[in-house]
């Protein structure tokens, strides 16, 4: 008993040595939650007479610039909390991109180490941007294989894994906490349709649409989800056919969204539409929304624009009235040397012309016609 006792001593301030720097790292994550505004909700310009109001939530306005900084606090808060990050961690994270750039900030700010482990595919921006907020990347050429590299990097340097996949869907407090979906519907309070027809969302980690779907069902809401998947991702077959282990074992051109399995944090019950967006589509929209709205977006918020657009002029076609929102994920300016770049597309043997016509003719007659390919 007293050897019991005295273990138990040495553990209590074992622990209690360590909560001074985990006071300080919860207050600086906070902080940083108190610095930052809310993001915008931008209108989407529509003809009046159509009587549907399209919205577009910027976030890329967040200091790291897109949706994923959001993720990455609840992360950071979570790991913290759970006693798996300590002074002097290394953290890892498996990442396409925008997820590594958004928890690189947040190592620096507690003076952690932090890895991405990412495809080699992934936009020469996005590596600068992780280097520029302290991060180093380690570069992979089978996208599939990064989840076990991290967890080895991660073993090896005795660090941590964050493990966006699993965790997106649990870290973000889905019934409020001013989480995105809370933030919609209060922006959205004095419009004319206050509560949304639809939101539309991608699936990266599944994280988003976890949260959204979860919000409107407990504030009982009539909103419905709807996720966009590109092209090679397994999201769309894994939830049209039930199957959560599904998996095309092929990376996505759409960088942030899209991945090669159908990911732990996704949580299908809550999606009531799904629709798989060509590459060329996402593309062709990311182009056509920065020319119509005079805000470069990147290539995820076109594959999301596609969706959204489609279910308007569903709307429309019934004579329906109502809003639908969708998310400006992150900047053009991290894709300029692939979605903007016009031998990018023909060395990847993508012809957006035929999508672009589409969304001119939408624009035009509010018609639909999905090209044929």
């Amino acid at each position: 008993m007293e050897t019991r006792d005295e273990g138990c001593c040495l553990t209590a301030e074992a622990d209690a040595s360590g909560r001074p720097w985990l006071h300080e790292a919860i207050r600086l994550v906070e902080a940083d939650a108190n610095r930052s505004a809310d993001t915008h909700l931008h209108v989407f310009p529509l003809p009046p007479e159509w009587r549907i109001d399209l919205y577009l939530k910027d976030e890329s306005v967040h200091p790291t610039g897109s949706l994923k900084h959001r993720l990455a606090r609840s992360l950071f808060l979570y790991a913290l909390c759970n006693g798996w990050i300590h002074s002097g961690s290394t953290v890892i994270e498996a990442s396409s991109g925008s997820t590594a750039v958004s928890e690189a900030y947040f190592a620096r700010l507690l003076g952690l180490p932090f890895v991405a482990v990412m495809p080699a595919s992934t936009s020469r921006e996005k590596i600068e941007l992780i280097e520029f907020q302290g991060g180093s990347c380690h570069l992979v050429d089978d996208p599939g294989t990064i989840y076990d590299e991290a967890r080895r990097l991660a073993a090896e340097s005795g660090g941590h894994y964050m493990d966006q996949f699993t965790y997106a869907e649990r870290a973000t407090d889905w019934r409020g906490n001013n989480n995105i979906a809370e933030s919609i519907f209060g922006q959205l309070a004095r419009e004319r349709h206050p509560v949304p027809s639809w939101v539309v969302v991608g699936a990266g980690t599944g994280g988003t649409s976890a949260t959204i779907g979860r919000y409107v069902r407990y504030q009982r809401h009539d909103t419905r989800v709807c996720v966009v998947d590109p092209e090679n991702s397994a999201f769309f077959e894994g939830w049209r056919r039930g199957d959560a282990s599904y998996s095309t074992g092929r990376g996505s051109r759409i960088e942030g969204i899209g991945r090669p399995r159908v990911e732990p944090s996704f949580q299908a019950g809550v999606v009531d539409c799904m629709i798989s967006v060509p590459d060329a589509a996402s593309i062709a929209a990311a182009r056509w929304t920065s020319t119509v709205s005079g805000r470069l977006v990147g290539g995820s918020t076109g594959t999301a624009m596609w969706g959204a657009l489609r279910l308007v002029a569903g709307m429309r076609a019934r004579g329906e009235t109502g809003s639908v929102v969708t998310l400006i994920c992150d900047g053009g300016e991290r894709y300029l040397h692939t979605y903007y770049d016009d031998d990018w597309l023909a060395g990847q043997g993508l012809d957006v012309a035929p999508f672009l016509a589409t969304l001119e003719r939408f624009a035009d007659t509010g018609d639909w016609a999905e090209p044929t390919r």
